[in-house]
């Protein structure tokens, strides 16, 4: 079997990490609609209609902060920052600490010291169990391990998401009531989503993560299970995965790709 190494020299991929500047506002803007049509849908009551759009903002969000964690937005240090702090407050979870742990599962994957990536040893209920014991996790990690810089930025995110929580409950805004239930909600299911359906039984070869090929499952996941391809990438955008994913067949045909689901 071919080393990630040998992989890499094997496909052309440097040219898919530039943006055009229509991709840059996609990949920066695609949470936006989906956030503003759930809460509108929540502020009349309609809370059942509105949790397909939540789900999709939560999905995108998870799109965008990871394209951050690896500067693959397009844009500067500061906006980049900004997206992750912006999304901390929303999404009601430290972005830099799942980055910090993110980072680490890159480098230490499926081992001992992937701390993000535990539940893919578990089962699939074991992994939903697991979940706030996960997102619990991921912040001590930051904490006990993360240098002054991640570790400064994740008191800030959690003291913003506190005065947001505060805010939120003291004025009993009801629509943003709903928005922060439905988003701790998600943070409980990271365990499973983001790790366990991309990584489980993958553990013999740790760098060949299991993949989506299902054109309208790519699409309604927004491309977010292409993760053989970003494990082999990672510095490519994800707006151009679908494209990676095809040089990868034609490249090589015989690689393992275990779909996600």
């Amino acid at each position: 079997m071919m080393t990630h190494a040998e992989i890499v020299k094997k496909v052309e991929w440097k040219d898919l990490k530039n943006l055009s500047a229509r991709e840059m506002l996609i990949e920066n803007n695609l949470t936006i609609p989906w956030v503003l049509l759930s809460w509108l849908l929540a502020y009349n009551g309609y809370y059942i209609l509105a949790l397909p759009f939540s789900a999709f903002f939560f999905l995108t969000g998870l799109r965008q902060v990871h394209n951050g964690f690896h500067n693959s937005l397009g844009t500067n240090k500061f906006l980049t920052w900004f997206t992750l702090y912006s999304n901390s407050i929303l999404m009601i979870v430290s972005i830099h600490a799942v980055k910090f742990n993110h980072i680490r599962h890159h480098k230490y994957c499926l081992t001992e010291d992937d701390y993000e990536g535990k539940s893919a040893r578990m089962s699939w209920y074991g992994a939903i169990l697991y979940g706030p014991v996960h997102m619990f996790l991921i912040h001590k990690i930051t904490l006990q391990l993360g240098d002054k810089k991640y570790v400064g930025n994740l008191v800030a995110e959690l003291i913003s998401i506190s005065v947001f929580l505060f805010l939120v409950f003291y004025f009993d805004v009801h629509f943003l009531i709903y928005h922060i239930i439905v988003m701790i909600f998600g943070e409980f299911l990271m365990a499973f989503f983001a790790v366990w359906t991309v990584h489980h039984d993958t553990h013999e070869s740790p760098e060949l993560a299991r993949t989506q090929r299902s054109k309208w499952k790519n699409k309604i996941t927004f491309s977010m299970f292409y993760h053989l391809e970003h494990h082999l990438f990672p510095g490519v955008p994800t707006i151009k995965l679908p494209e990676l994913a095809k040089r990868i067949d034609q490249a090589l045909p015989d690689i393992q790709k275990k779909q996600t689901f």
